[in-house]
């Protein structure tokens, strides 16, 4: 087996593309399952490892990484809407498909397919918020922020309560221990 993780995370599933903090292993899969994986995986491969060396290197520098995502996406779209512009000035078929109010109601057909529409749109805070029937920061009073902040306070006493609790618990639990085993 090539994978050289080590320790508890060594068996762990897959649990993301990276963007949430966990390190991919798609390789290490592919790498598994594979004999002699074809052209394409072992470019996958290579893109999938290069990614991780390169995330692990700029994290250490978020400005750096900032600056070098924000010129990365921004130029990757306008050369996705460049691309568009000269798809539709082709004529035909893909000249109707990029015509704007055609190219509009296509995009918007998929992003509501795919779920992205709301969630990129609105964002799923204010969805949440929402649902639960909260106000928005704004539009909250002072005593609105007051009465959350003695809630909080509530909850915070009553953990430290429960602690005490627990610690107390541990105590009686350690002299009981060493009263029978001794």
């Amino acid at each position: 087996m090539l994978n050289t993780e080590r320790g508890v995370t060594a068996n762990m599933p897959l649990l993301g593309r990276g963007d949430s903090g966990f390190e991919s292993r798609r390789s290490d899969t592919y790498i598994m399952n594979q004999d002699k994986p074809g052209f394409i995986k072992r470019i996958v491969i290579f893109f999938d490892k290069l990614e991780d060396k390169v995330r692990g290197h700029l994290s250490r520098y978020p400005i750096l990484y900032t600056l070098i995502g924000g010129v990365a996406i921004v130029l990757f779209w306008r050369g996705v809407w460049h691309t568009a512009d000269i798809l539709q000035g082709r004529g035909g078929w893909l000249g109707f498909i990029f015509y704007e109010p055609v190219n509009l109601l296509i995009t918007a057909v998929i992003l509501l397919m795919t779920g992205l529409f709301v969630s990129y749109f609105i964002g799923d805070t204010i969805l949440m918020s929402g649902i639960r029937k909260q106000k928005k920061v704004t539009d909250k009073t002072e005593k609105d922020v007051k009465e959350e902040e003695e809630e909080l306070n509530k909850i915070r006493s009553t953990i430290n309560e429960m602690k005490k609790e627990v610690d107390e618990i541990k105590d009686i639990v350690v002299e009981d221990h060493k009263t029978h085993h001794h």
